[in-house]
């Protein structure tokens, strides 16, 4: 699976998909109700808690809206009811996409993704058309002036990581999704700080870009993240290193 996780880093490399704080607080409480709702409260029997939990952290979320959405997930304050809804589709050049959602109106928010979708260039696709194309892994990435890379190596091997890669800046990491916590904690305990970790969807083969097919599948896909409903846009975009410096 070597070098099929190009899209978690063009979109950490870019920046240009985060949305503004607001909107990051949003998609955040909304994740930490479900997961809550789901799992319940408890993040230490919750691995999908403990992961939204992460997230708040990132983005500075303050403690008071992290307690309330977890009650509002667990019944204990009155709460907006969200469905998980996935969607498939392809972008300009055939690229594949998949994208994540909590609605609490699924018939709105179908409309307004496909809408997004056919107005950047895109298709929206049937169930199972795309989704074959990804599994959900753990994704870590350090840089490498973080860790020297035997070591590195050595404790996520250990730790049972199940791919290695030594990208230009930075070493990926990948494993099965009931190994990420694992993997991330031996990492911490070995005091190495990640530039990233998220549990994602790494596509199995890729479709490689020029410039300016790469600048209308962004676009596509920025807009569908800037959506208050799209948690996740997963697609299976490759660029060369110099088409994304020229990205910016």
């Amino acid at each position: 699976m070597s070098g099929h996780s190009k899209w978690a880093t063009i979109k950490h490399k870019k920046g240009a998909l985060d949305a503004k704080r607001g909107a990051v607080f949003t998609k955040v409480i909304k994740e930490i109700t479900v997961a809550a709702r789901n799992g319940g409260g408890n993040p230490e029997s919750n691995p999908r808690l403990r992961t939204a939990l992460s997230k708040a952290k990132e983005c500075n979320m303050p403690a008071d809206n992290i307690d309330r959405a977890i009650k509002k997930g667990t019944g204990e304050l009155p709460g907006i009811s969200y469905e998980e809804v996935y969607y498939e589709g392809y972008g300009p050049a055939g690229v594949a996409i998949l994208i994540e959602a909590l609605t609490d109106n699924k018939n709105r928010t179908t409309s307004e993704v496909r809408n997004i979708l056919e107005k950047k260039g895109g298709s929206m696709s049937g169930a199972g058309s795309v989704a074959w194309q990804f599994q959900k892994r753990g994704l870590i990435v350090v840089k490498k002036d973080a860790a020297e890379e035997d070591k590195l190596m050595g404790i996520v091997l250990d730790a049972g990581a199940s791919d290695f890669t030594s990208e230009k800046d930075s070493y990926e990491i990948i494993s099965e999704q009931q190994d990420f916590e694992k993997v991330k904690k031996a990492l911490t305990d070995a005091k190495i700080t990640p530039e990233s970790a998220d549990v994602t969807q790494i596509p199995s083969t890729s479709v490689k870009l020029g410039l300016n097919e790469a600048k209308s599948a962004l676009a596509l896909i920025e807009a569908l993240e800037d959506h208050d409903d799209v948690q996740n846009v997963y697609s299976n975009i490759d660029v060369s290193d110099e088409v994304l410096q020229q990205l910016g």
